[in-house]
């Protein structure tokens, strides 16, 4: 290859870096021009920040046995939002379980998502056989209802937050691998791959360097409704009794609260309304980042 050739190759090569790299100040601009992604973003900071403090707000053990049982929301200035049946502060327990819930969610879909980027990407960008043989897998996980799948895992082993995490993710990362393969399989033949390939890049670094920020965009929406499903499956887990019985979460207070759901509905009602307004933040922030990071929407 000619001097003037590798260097046009190597410009080629650079192409797919920075078209996954757009510019700041216009990506900044649309960020904060779209409504639904700043709305998602406050929502969604708020119980971040309620996470990172619980300790500072409420020290001590949400578990606590602090008061008497079943205090209604304002009966009470010492516990704004009520008790539960055995005496323990709500406002405290959906502090601390804001921490659980979303620990739970992120864990769950960096699982699903490490797992799914590998299987989609080496299936997109390498084809034949190991194509057909790793989406034979996937649609083997994908037949088996998902809660049924986590429920299996987490009742093999121990159900603590660790096993309750990597059973979302084992049961959430097919969709994700579907997702990365469809890139793949769009980018594989693009100008700068080939131009990669004649400079004598490895497979590893063409896929870790050349497409994988280009497929980046799509998973990063993905990631956002895997967190929220990872709550939601969290919570129906913990409704179930299936939860770390030395944390205290936003499904297992509404576990905790059925039994009095016609003396007391809001020892569900408040954790409920709490998941569900993560899972709308979540979803707001998914919405978002799909109006700004979709290319057909370039202006």
């Amino acid at each position: 290859m000619s001097v003037q050739a590798e260097k046009l190759a190597e410009k080629l090569a650079d192409v797919g870096n920075r078209a996954a790299i757009p510019r700041k100040g216009r990506r900044l601009r649309a960020f904060m021009r779209n409504p639904t992604f700043v709305a998602g973003v406050i929502i969604l900071s708020f119980f971040v920040l309620l996470a990172l403090f619980a300790d500072v707000l409420f020290p001590g053990d949400p578990l606590d046995m602090v008061g008497p049982p079943v205090l209604w929301p304002g009966e009470n200035p010492e516990f704004p939002l009520g008790t539960d049946s055995l005496g323990r502060d709500v406002l405290a327990g959906l502090v601390h379980g804001a921490r659980a819930s979303l620990l739970v969610g992120l864990s769950a879909a960096a699982i699903g998502l490490a797992i799914g980027m590998v299987v989609g990407a080496a299936a997109g960008f390498f084809g034949g056989w190991v194509d057909t043989l790793l989406m034979r897998i996937v649609e083997l996980f994908q037949t088996t209802p998902t809660f049924l799948l986590v429920v299996v895992i987490v009742a093999i082993g121990e159900p603590t937050m660790q096993t309750i995490a990597l059973a979302i993710g084992i049961a959430s990362w097919p969709t994700v691998a579907r997702l990365v393969r469809a890139q793949f399989r769009s980018l594989r033949e693009a100008d700068f791959v080939m131009a990669a390939r004649s400079l004598g890049y490895s497979s590893l670094r063409i896929i870790a360097q050349e497409i994988l920020p280009n497929a980046l965009p799509p998973v990063i929406v993905a990631a956002s409704v895997m967190i929220a499903n990872a709550i939601l499956t969290e919570a129906g887990l913990s409704f179930l009794n299936m939860r770390d019985p030395n944390l205290v979460s936003w499904g297992g207070m509404i576990g905790a609260g059925r039994d009095l759901l016609r003396t007391a509905w809001f020892l569900t009602a408040l954790p409920g309304v709490a998941i569900a307004a993560a899972v709308l933040s979540l979803n707001l922030v998914g919405d978002g980042l799909n109006e700004i990071l979709n290319p057909r929407s370039e202006p």
